[in-house]
């Protein structure tokens, strides 16, 4: 076949692909596929760098499909340039244990670069990766030696520019200048609910050029390979805006019946209009799952280019290791997620002369106690940065001019944070933290959901925990959301009691790499405990542990509890000694950590046979029945909060010394009738 005719057979193969598998999977969205098929040929075939035989090869170009909804198409292209995506695979799109699940899955897919689907956060990620390589380059880039060089692509249609989330990551990205950031946008006019002129008529141009991107609209050009090429090569030349380009493509591109239809968004086309649009292709309307042979040579020269392009990359490599030894051993250090030895040699030790602190003023000084000795954790606080004390004092704000620096300014942008900061932590090289107040994770909460799906170790610190908030009210007291993140699978979520706590919870929070760990931390003074009086708080390693035994052999009741309650804890512990009650109390600052030790442990904190137990949380009481039992009480917050001093606050929601004291009371009464 000549050069044109390749090309035509290739895009023509991936959209017979498209259909033929979510035909067989009798649902999916095969639509989109096919209308994007010319992008994705022009994409994988003329543009991007990668060595489909090294998916994690560190200086890759990297993908995002924010319409993940789209997903066949990215497995077609995985498939065809000869990653480690079978046909097998392809067949058994939808289906269980596949490695092509209905969207897009970290993790699970070789190539896949991130977890997509719900609209919009992929488009957010894809600006956290390219933070991530401006900051990499910036650091570590030397003359002739530009180790950290490449670009994040993407797709993005509609839906996910009707999120609003998109608008808090492009006006970002704009003003970060973010120049390796390129997106096409398929602009079909289709949703499930029809054409989206009922609901949509916004000027992306006008808009994207408003947040200070390079907007490239070509107009009707969906099939114009040699036009999409050159609007591919005319972004990688604008340095200081990221791109976006603009598609007017038609969904299901070809099929006589379905097209420019909702019908052809989320559903199999159908026997007879796959047949009738293969027809339109040239192609054998008979054959399903079919590559001509022309076309699998074609598409796997993907392979020979990408090994030779990280070949080149290597040489450079060892060269730079070479000529910047420390800053190589640097990289690897930051790739690898390990810290200096003996990081956290300075943190500082609390003592209880030095009066009560608030947890989250205690995390400051410990995050700029270890920064130097972590030099790949980089972050931010959503515009709040002076009260949640989450400045890296010593090491700038990241910003156009300065991607070096370390500290992140993400403006009020919850949901694009954690987005973002996602995509930093996956990129490779760095991990990343986001900080807010913890009433406003609701913002942040999808983003947080999809970083514990893939498991990143991205950090989030929230601050202003409970009703001690205060003055503020119940709009910024949260009460429901311990409770909420506890539920969230693959996260850890982390209530330290006093300073000290939060100084092993950091150690904890920088050991764990294989999911998110979240820290939930007091705006008001908190006592430090006496440690020569109680127990180590190295027991925050463990989840839970005993911060004061009983007087006897054994406890007859357990006081247990998170955060700044446990000073409440002991102060009962105290007054029910003086009423012949000799009480345990238990400091469980994160549950999850917790269930992780040995059933051995776990009895010698918590004994079985001790039935009398009180937890104190200012949080909904949901979930503690798992430590309390039957028999046990809470003290919890199971109602909206309210507006006044948080002294005052705690005495009217029941967190005082005298109703902990009943509470337990009640429940040793029930545990012995």
């Amino acid at each position: 076949m000549d050069n044109d005719n390749i090309r035509k057979v290739s895009i023509n193969t991936i959209r017979t692909l498209a259909m033929d598998a979510v035909q067989k999977a009798g649902s999916g969205h095969p639509g989109t596929a096919m209308s994007l098929a010319p992008a994705a040929y022009v994409l994988w075939n003329n543009i991007m760098k990668y060595n489909p035989k090294n998916p994690h090869w560190f200086n890759r170009d990297r993908f995002v499909l924010s319409n993940g909804h789209a997903s066949i198409i990215q497995y077609i292209m995985l498939h065809l340039t000869g990653y480690h995506v079978s046909m097998e695979d392809l067949k058994n799109l939808r289906q269980w244990g596949s490695k092509t699940p209905g969207h897009p899955e970290y993790g699970l897919t070789e190539g896949i670069e991130t977890t997509t689907g719900p609209l919009g956060q992929g488009f957010m990620t894809a600006v956290g990766m390219t933070m991530a390589e401006a900051h990499l380059a910036s650091r570590f880039n030397k003359p002739d030696f530009p180790v950290v060089d490449h670009y994040v692509y993407g797709f993005c249609s509609d839906g996910d520019l009707m999120e609003g989330a998109s608008s808090e990551a492009a006006s970002l990205a704009g003003h970060f200048g973010l120049g390796k950031l390129i997106f096409l946008y398929d602009d079909n006019h289709i949703s499930i609910d029809g054409d989206t002129e009922i609901t949509y008529s916004d000027d992306i141009k006008k808009r994207f050029e408003g947040y200070n991107w390079h907007v490239q609209d070509l107009g009707e050009s969906a099939n114009d390979i040699e036009k999409i090429t050159k609007a591919y090569e005319a972004a990688q030349q604008e340095k200081d805006r990221p791109s976006l380009i603009i598609l007017r493509t038609h969904i299901a591109h070809g099929a006589p019946n379905k097209q420019d239809t909702a019908a052809a968004h989320g559903s199999a086309l159908g026997e007879d209009e796959v047949k009738a649009t293969k027809r339109v292709y040239g192609m054998p309307e008979d054959k399903t799952f079919y590559v001509p042979e022309e076309v699998k040579r074609h598409m796997e020269q993907a392979i020979e280019r990408g090994e030779q392009l990280e070949k080149e990359w290597n040489a450079m490599y060892e060269r730079y290791e070479q000529k910047h030894p420390d800053w190589h051993a640097l990289l690897e250090k930051g790739k690898a997620l390990e810290p200096d030895k003996d990081w956290d040699k300075d943190i500082p030790e609390f003592k209880p002369d030095d009066g009560p602190v608030a947890t989250r003023k205690a995390s400051a000084k410990i995050i700029n106690s270890f920064a130097q000795h972590v030099p790949y954790l980089l972050g931010g606080s959503a515009d709040l940065a002076a009260s949640t004390k989450t400045l890296m004092e010593d090491w700038g704000y990241f910003g156009k001019g300065n991607y070096q620096n370390r500290n992140i300014p993400w403006g009020i942008r919850e949901h694009g944070m954690a987005a973002a900061t996602s995509g930093i932590t996956l990129h490779g090289g760095l991990r990343a933290f986001a900080a807010t107040f913890f009433i406003f994770s609701d913002y942040a909460r999808p983003a947080i959901r999809l970083a514990a799906l893939m498991k990143l170790p991205t950090i989030y610190v929230l601050t202003h925990d409970s009703i001690g908030l205060g003055g503020d009210g119940p709009t910024h007291q949260p009460v429901e959301h311990l409770a909420s993140f506890r539920a969230m699978p693959n996260i850890f979520v982390f209530r330290p009691a006093d300073a000290n706590e939060v100084a092993y919870t950091w150690r904890a929070v920088l050991r764990r790499k294989k999911g998110p760990s979240m820290m939930v931390l007091t705006r008001q003074n908190v006592p430090v405990a006496d440690r020569s009086k109680y127990a180590s708080a190295d027991g925050v390693l463990k989840g839970a542990y005993v911060l004061s035994k009983e007087k006897g052999d054994a406890p007859d009741a357990i006081l247990m509890g998170t955060g700044s309650e446990v000073s409440i804890a002991l102060e009962a512990q105290e007054k029910l000694r003086d009423m012949n009650v000799d009480a345990r109390v238990v400091s469980m600052p994160c549950w999850e950590l917790f269930r992780e030790q040995d059933e051995n442990y776990r009895n010698e904190v918590l004994p079985q046979k001790v039935k009398a137990r009180t937890a104190v949380e200012a949080g909904a009481a949901l979930g503690w029945k798992e430590w309390v039992g039957d028999d046990g009480t809470v003290v919890s917050v199971d109602r909206f909060g309210s507006s006044a001093p948080y002294q005052e606050n705690f005495a009217h929601y029941g967190f005082t010394v005298d109703n902990v004291v009943e509470h337990l009371k009640k429940s040793i009464a029930q545990s012995q009738s």
